[in-house]
């Protein structure tokens, strides 16, 4: 994570912070972040020395127009002063700060089907005392692979039940 991101994600989340808008303000930034991802040539026409300024700014805020204000001055700012390398590091940090402001931590939960609310709901009691978080927000990623039990990523941790694994361990176990 660069000093720039921090800094920025920390001055966007006191001001979202002080005007009770921090969850709009990080599902926004998570949007902006799928859209880099998803666009590179959208990316590389903001950074485009081709581009004026006033161009830059108009598609900046066309593309992000239904986005919270303080998101689209961001991003102004991180364009005025060459940084849009940093937007997605500045997404994290945000994320990061927010999810720590409310005792949440975001987990990976791979299975073989999709978990129902109980299940979720369950993994996150369970897993988020565990790491010291109130709760964990889950993304349910579908591994068939997997064939049955669950694996979890949180953070740089990974709890892993999963039936192909101890399988992979029997299998080492009766070789060795």
């Amino acid at each position: 994570m660069s000093q720039v991101a921090e800094r920025y994600a920390l001055a966007l989340f006191q001001v979202a912070q002080k005007h009770g808008s921090s969850l709009d303000v990080e599902h926004d930034l998570r949007e902006v972040k799928k859209v880099f991802e998803l666009t590179p040539e959208f990316y590389d026409l903001l950074i485009s020395p081709k581009l004026s300024a006033d161009k830059r700014t108009n598609l900046i805020n066309e593309v992000f127009k239904e986005a919270n204000p303080f998101v689209v001055n961001t991003l102004q700012l991180m364009a005025e002063r060459k940084r849009m390398n940093e937007i997605g590091s500045l997404a994290d940090e945000f994320v990061a700060l927010s999810n720590n402001a409310q005792g949440i931590e975001d987990a990976k939960v791979y299975s073989i089907r999709p978990l129902t609310e109980d299940e979720r709901a369950s993994i996150s009691s369970v897993f988020a005392g565990k790491i010291g978080k109130q709760s964990l927000r889950i993304e349910n990623i579908i591994d068939p692979s997997l064939i049955g039990g669950l694996r979890l990523q949180i953070g740089n941790r990974i709890y892993d039940s999963s039936v192909s694994t101890k399988l992979s361990r029997l299998q080492r176990q009766l070789m060795s």
